[in-house]
């Protein structure tokens, strides 16, 4: 007998998903003819033609791997030894005690995501009512990877919107009105979307409150080397923590600062009071790890630890990823000159300038953002920040125009 169809599907009640708010922008812009379009949605690394950019470093590790013809045979759970190492090293310092002491426990992850949803399930295993504290506001899939992985949080203040600057003194009052115990979610280096950063100063008095609330840190480094063009500058406000003695949460990427996007490498890593603590927690991160992915890929994780273990590579490396960094904070002082040339009604743009790493926070509201993209082209997040790295110095001129009609002329 012949089946009869099913008029009605089991997945009827499945609504729709609403786009994802930095990715829908890539989408949008691809649809969009005009000459004029820029993207300055996504955080990803152009040169000043536009292009995407593969590092030379990048290409020589890959040829590397290729003459010594290596498989692919399956990592263990925790990643590649040689990347962890690595990876552990460039975060914390070569020589620092806590690597010689063995207090880092350390996996390989898929990127920074990976590394972030992995430490959240740890602590909604280990600290289920433990809350999480995040800067209003942050990067956008933040609270995506607490909220489904049941971690409850709330946010602290950060942005100041008078100033386009941080608001210092509300962030401490609100990490010291959190409860006792809390995670709080920093940004390493060049805060994502603002690109403002504390300064060294008051990243001692952030810790200061966080020691005293018996808080832990949780840092998400993902523009190491990329923002300042100094891998140790950027990972300033990491050792400071750690050097205090406190036990760390750090989640790293390399998408950005070795352009490796779309190889998913990054790390999750937890300072520890003590090696057997390291070693029971790193046992606990694999085995959540197992039933959500398995274990790690092989080729990106190779790239990495062949560019820090070559002492030629690591220097080639450095010097382009000053290079980016250069580049960007050429564009970030044109956009600014521009802005500054072309505004007669006496508005201070200097803000542009305070702020670091590949994001700018324009301070342009949702229906001025609108209008970046509906009258100029522009594609951006609809809460102002645009992406330096997707922008030209030929294109400055262009952008300014755009930003201060939309600043004077749009509510």
């Amino acid at each position: 007998m012949m089946a009869l169809a099913v008029d009605v599907s089991r997945f009827e009640g499945v609504p729709m998903a609403p786009p994802d708010p930095i990715l829908g922008v890539s989408e949008a812009f691809k649809a969009d003819k005009n000459d004029l379009k820029l993207n300055l949605g996504v955080g990803a690394y152009r040169t000043e033609e536009l292009q995407p950019y593969v590092l030379n470093v990048v290409k020589k590790a890959e040829n590397l791997m290729l003459e010594k013809g290596e498989n692919k045979e399956y990592l263990p759970i925790e990643g590649l030894a040689a990347f962890n190492k690595a990876t552990a090293e460039l975060l914390l310092g070569a020589d620092n005690p806590v690597i010689k002491q063995g207090l880092v426990a350390t996996l390989q992850a898929l990127s920074g995501t990976g590394s972030l949803r992995l430490a959240a399930a740890f602590i909604q295993r280990y600290f289920p009512e433990a809350k999480v504290l995040i800067s209003s506001p942050t990067w956008g899939n933040h609270k995506n990877i607490f909220n489904d992985a049941r971690v409850p949080w709330s946010e602290y203040r950060y942005y100041d919107p008078k100033t386009v600057g941080l608001d210092f003194e509300g962030m401490i009052a609100d990490i010291e009105a959190a409860p006792e115990g809390s995670f709080v979610l920093l940004h390493g280096c060049a805060h994502n979307p603002t690109g403002i950063d504390p300064t060294p100063e008051q990243w001692e008095k952030i810790a200061d409150v966080i020691q005293e609330k018996k808080h832990t840190p949780f840092f998400d480094v993902a523009y190491q080397g990329f923002a300042s063009g100094s891998l140790d500058e950027d990972a300033f406000s990491v050792r400071l923590f750690v050097k205090r003695g406190m036990e760390v949460f750090v989640a790293q990427s390399y998408s950005k600062n070795l352009g490796l996007y779309a190889e998913r490498v990054g790390a999750i890593n937890v300072v520890c009071s003590s090696p057997e603590v390291a070693d029971r927690v790193k046992s606990q991160l694999k085995r959540l790890a197992r039933p959500m992915y398995s274990n790690p890929p092989i080729h990106g994780a190779k790239i990495v630890a062949n560019v820090v273990g070559d002492p030629t590579m690591f220097g080639e490396w450095k010097q382009e990823m000053e290079q980016m960094a250069g580049r960007i904070k050429n564009v970030r002082q044109k956009l600014y000159d521009s802005l500054s040339a072309k505004d007669k009604s006496g508005k201070d743009w200097s803000f542009i300038l305070r702020q670091i790493g590949m994001f700018s926070y324009t301070g342009l509201n949702k229906a001025q953002s609108d209008n970046m993209t509906d009258k100029w082209h522009v594609y951006m997040t609809k809460d102002g920040r645009i992406s330096l790295a997707g922008l030209s110095l030929a294109k400055c001129d262009y952008l300014a125009d755009a930003i201060i009609d939309s600043f004077h002329n749009v509510n």
